[in-house]
This record gives C-alpha cells, sequence and structure tokens, in this order.
C-alpha cells in the first residue's frame, strides 16, 4: 500500500476498502435467525440467549505504540462488549471486532465547510481560478484536520465507529460468545504517512485488548476491573467476567483498515506476539485492506468477505494464501456489496456526519458499478443491496463461521464450503473454498 493511500482524498477522509462481487433480488427474504434455523440451528446450537451490553473506556490515548515498532500516536482503550444474559453459566470464547479507517470527530461545520470548498474547488479547476482554488485547498485542509483530530476538540463529539457493528455484536452474543468491538480512532488519527508500520499497530492494539481480557477472565483484576458501565444508562454495571471468557479459543473480526490488522494479528508472523495464555483460532475479515508486507497465514482459518460495489480491490488474502495453507479458508463474494454499509455508523441511514454510501452510481437507479479489476471483469451494473440486507447476510456468514470454528457446530459447514445457500441469499454470495493441507 502507498504511503498516499492513508491520505485524506478530495471528498473527505480517503477510506482504505477492498474487492467485491454481483446482487440478485431475494424472493424471499429471512431474517438471520430464520436463516440459521433452516440451517439447522436449533438442533445443532442452543437456543437463542438474551443480549446485555455494557462499554469501558480507559483514556483516549491509554495505549501507546511498542517502542519497537517506531509508530507515532497513542490510542484509546475503550469497547463496547455483548454478553449472554447469563454470563456466569459455564465459560464463552471471545470474539474481538476492530473497525477501520475513517473521520474521528463529529465536526458538522467541519464537515460542511469541507462539502463547500470540495464543489468550490471542482468550480475553480474547471475556470482555471488558480487564486481561488489555492484558498479552498486551505479550507479542506483546515477541515480535514478537525474531523481527523484526536481526542477531539471541547465540546466535539468522536464518530464512534467502534459501535457500528452492534447489530452483529448483538447476533453472535446471542449464540454464546462475548463480543468485544475496540476503538481505533487514536490509529486512524495517526496513520498518514505511517502505512509501513500501521498493521503492527492495529495488530498490538488488539494483543493489548487479549491481554486485559486475559487477566480479567483469569484473576478478576487488571485495568477492565469496576471498569464497565451499562451502556444504556451509563451507571456502573456490577458485571463479572472471571471465569467465563475462553481466551484459548478467540475468534477475530475486522473491516476495512481493521480487516488489515486482523490479518497482521493472524499472520504466521505474528504468532509469537500473541498474549500468552491466548489463542486465536479463526478471523472473519469484512472486505480487508492488504496489508504493508502481506505476510503468510497458513497457520489459522481466516474468511473474507467483500461486495462487488466495493471501490477498493485489495486484500486478495485467499489467493495470496490457498496453495500453502494448513488451516481452512475461505472467500465469500456479495453482488453489490457496498464497503460502507458493514459499520452502520458509516451507512447513510445513521444520520453520522460524514456517512454516505460511497458505492460509485451505476446508469440505473437502484444500481452500483461493479468493481472488478478490469483485466478481470467489464464495469458492470450492479443491484445494490440494501443496509438491512448486506448485513443479514453478514449476520448469517459471521455466524456460522464462527459456530463452526468456535464451537464445533460443524452443521454449518455445507454452507460455509457453498454446497449450500442460507435461504434469500441464492445467488448473491458466491464462494471459494480451501480446506488446506493436513
Amino acid at each position: 500500500m502507498e504511503e498516499a493511500d492513508m491520505k485524506r482524498g478530495r471528498t473527505g477522509r480517503a477510506k482504505l476498502l477492498m474487492l467485491a462481487a454481483p446482487v440478485t433480488a431475494c424472493a424471499v427474504c429471512f431474517t438471520s435467525a430464520d436463516a440459521f434455523a433452516a440451517a439447522g440451528g436449533s438442533s445443532t446450537q442452543p437456543a437463542r440467549q438474551g443480549v446485555s451490553e455494557v462499554r469501558y473506556n480507559l483514556g483516549d490515548e491509554a495505549f501507546p505504540p511498542p517502542d519497537s515498532l517506531g509508530y507515532l500516536g497513542d490510542n484509546e482503550l475503550n469497547g463496547a462488549v455483548y454478553y449472554p444474559d447469563d454470563i456466569s453459566s459455564g465459560t464463552h470464547p471471545l470474539i474481538m471486532i476492530e473497525h477501520g479507517f475513517w473521520d474521528t470527530c463529529a465536526d458538522a461545520d467541519a464537515s460542511r465547510s469541507l462539502t463547500a470548498a470540495q464543489a468550490a474547488l471542482a468550480e475553480d479547476e474547471q475556470s482555471g481560478d488558480t487564486a481561488d482554488a489555492a484558498k479552498q485547498e486551505a479550507i479542506i485542509e483546515a477541515a480535514s484536520d478537525r474531523l481527523s483530530a484526536w481526542p477531539c476538540a471541547p465540546g466535539v463529539r468522536q464518530i464512534p465507529s467502534y459501535l457500528g457493528y452492534d447489530y452483529l455484536g448483538r447476533d453472535l452474543a446471542s449464540r454464546g460468545f462475548v463480543v468485544v468491538s475496540i476503538g481505533a480512532n487514536g490509529i486512524n488519527s495517526t496513520s498518514d504517512g505511517q502505512a509501513d508500520t500501521v498493521y503492527q499497530e492495529r495488530a498490538a492494539l488488539i494483543n493489548a485488548q487479549l491481554r486485559m481480557w486475559r487477566t480479567l477472565s483469569s484473576t478478576g483484576e487488571g485495568p477492565l476491573r469496576g471498569s464497565f458501565v451499562d451502556a444504556g444508562s451509563g451507571r456502573p454495571s456490577p458485571v463479572d467476567f472471571k471465569n467465563h471468557v475462553d481466551l484459548r479459543n478467540v475468534g477475530l473480526v475486522g473491516h476495512s483498515m481493521g480487516g488489515g490488522g486482523v490479518m497482521q494479528e493472524i499472520a504466521d508472523s505474528s504468532r509469537a506476539t500473541w498474549p500468552k495464555g491466548v489463542s486465536i483460532k479463526a478471523a472473519f475479515a469484512l472486505a480487508p485492506t492488504a496489508t504493508w508486507d502481506v505476510a503468510p497465514i497458513t497457520k489459522t482459518s481466516f474468511a473474507v468477505m467483500w461486495g462487488t460495489c466495493d471501490q477498493v480491490n485489495t486484500g486478495e488474502f485467499f489467493d495470496w494464501n490457498k496453495d500453502d495453507n494448513s488451516a481452512p479458508i475461505a472467500q465469500y463474494t456479495v453482488r453489490g456489496g457496498v464497503h460502507d454499509f458493514y459499520n452502520k455508523q458509516w451507512s447513510p441511514s445513521s444520520g453520522q456526519v460524514g456517512a454516505h454510501d460511497d458505492a460509485v452510481p451505476g446508469s440505473k437507479p437502484g444500481t452500483c458499478e461493479s468493481q472488478f479489476p478490469e483485466a478481470t471483469a467489464p464495469r458492470t451494473d450492479q443491484k445494490e443491496l440494501s443496509e438491512q440486507r448486506q448485513r443479514r447476510i453478514t449476520k448469517d456468514y459471521a455466524g456460522a463461521y464462527f459456530a463452526d470454528h468456535l464451537l464445533g457446530r460443524t452443521r454449518y459447514e455445507p454452507y460455509l464450503t457453498g454446497e449450500k445457500s442460507f435461504p434469500g441469499t441464492g445467488g448473491v454470495v458466491s464462494t471459494r473454498f480451501d480446506g488446506g493441507v493436513n
């Protein structure tokens, strides 16, 4: 990845996306629960459980980069935790989610200023008004700096990208997992010019969070002790995770650059950095960006999901590793899938500052332009998925994937290998699977 890819683009903060695939309308649309029931979920795993949510925040700059990385810029240590209501019953595999590259501060005035300056600059470039163009570029730079600050200016809320996967966190928690979605706004604010180390920094953040959770689960102590507040009321929560989170059975989810961070974390060369007592069994990456060195991943199972309307065609992790992997790997291509729709905070329906549909419009309403590499296929119209349907598909596949890899629910394997399709997804998701060499 070039350093320029890390810098803010003319349409706002540059977003590092991935490859995609094509969309078909469903004759009958099912909820995620319906799809799992049709797949035999009721007979292969316990009934859905009630879900609770707590949050923690140890400080906006509580995580300094490891000295060995040479990365500059501190990150927050926070998280949204989704867990079964009856957490006291046994131990539960941990799934950690890391979000991607996005603006950090919900500065509406800066966003409006940026949009207006971008429009004015476009006119200046057409008319040849170089003096005003320089003025607009300065406005764009200042507004961009405000939107990507960390910590945010007094009175300006952060954009909580880590909360954008609550639909997935709650769904996974209802199946018996403890799910922790962590913030990476500090990294997003400081990543410009540090493309060669940013993925190691993202992996190091995951390790720092896993280390805290290992201590909490094994001893009830550490930084997380007494730090939880109820997500609804904000009041301190007495939830006790001691002896109830299984750190030897961990799954990871990452989106965009968070997906790249997750893939860096499970690379063969990174396994020695995992905290003692932690074992990462599988990772599910949503449109992951390519890591700097594309380190081989041959020992840990992973799945990659991307959509045909996703603008960044990088992160071809399946192809890079399919001939050498000893663990099963998969790629799910979603016809009409859009990069921003995986994160609710980034999607138009949220009303959040900077949220938008980032797909390239097709020639007809309701379509987007495919983003396959032009050498592979010509640009074509794709029927764009709705936010809700894309997330439903994500829940189906991620839920089945972790039920199989972390809970041993092998009944889902035909759906993960492409032998069967979840109800409502036929023709929308195409699968590539490699079982690996034992």
